[in-house]
């Protein structure tokens, strides 16, 4: 078989080339017809087919919130684990009991914030960013930075007539510390 990437010819039960690294399983299986036809047209490996069903599942709000709902009732579970063991000693767990808090406290953290996420996912869902603000999809705020909808030029405005204002000269300031002769020519700096 050869590699799709970069043409070495490999053996046919070769699971990487040889040359460049790549994942030859995918063509192994379209050679000997493994490759279902729903893969064949997104050009992936049937293996990766549970990260897209993963990530098309935490898209769904009810999804995560039933993660959350498992995750937090582990969490509470080795909670009661942890403090059995210290209350009890069974299996001595009088000197190993604080090492379920570990577990615990994960289980209740990533509860929680799935739980957060879900109420978020379902809020957005519903065509509100916040409910403090009151903000919906259906009245779109007015985005300060984009221009008006006014397509005729008006002049600016202005008290000020700048042709009137001339800089003064660079060497008008510079000269003035000389000292001049009789015939009004510049001489030298004055001697301190």
């Amino acid at each position: 078989m050869f590699c799709p990437k970069c043409g070495t010819k490999n053996p046919e039960d070769g699971k990487f080339c040889r040359s460049c690294g790549v994942d030859l399983a995918p063509v192994s299986a379209a050679i000997s017809g493994g490759l279902s036809s729903t893969f064949g047209d997104m050009n992936i490996h049937p293996g990766t087919a549970h990260i897209r069903t993963e990530a098309k599942r935490r898209s769904d709000p009810h999804e995560v919130y039933g993660d959350s709902i498992r995750e937090i009732i582990s969490g509470i579970g080795f909670l009661v684990v942890s403090i059995v063991l210290l209350v009890t000693g069974v299996a001595g767990g009088h000197a190993w009991w604080w090492a379920m808090l570990f577990p615990a406290f994960t289980f209740l953290a990533k509860g929680i914030s799935d739980l957060m996420k879900s109420r978020k996912m379902i809020e957005f869902r519903q065509g509100s960013f916040s409910a403090q603000s009151g903000e919906s999809l259906a009245s779109p705020r007015p985005n300060a930075s984009l221009p008006s909808a006014q397509t005729e030029f008006i002049p600016p405005v202005t008290p000020y007539k700048t042709g009137d204002l001339v800089p003064p000269s660079v060497t008008d300031s510079t000269t003035r510390h000389l000292e001049m002769n009789d015939d009004g020519k510049t001489m030298t700096l004055p001697k301190k």
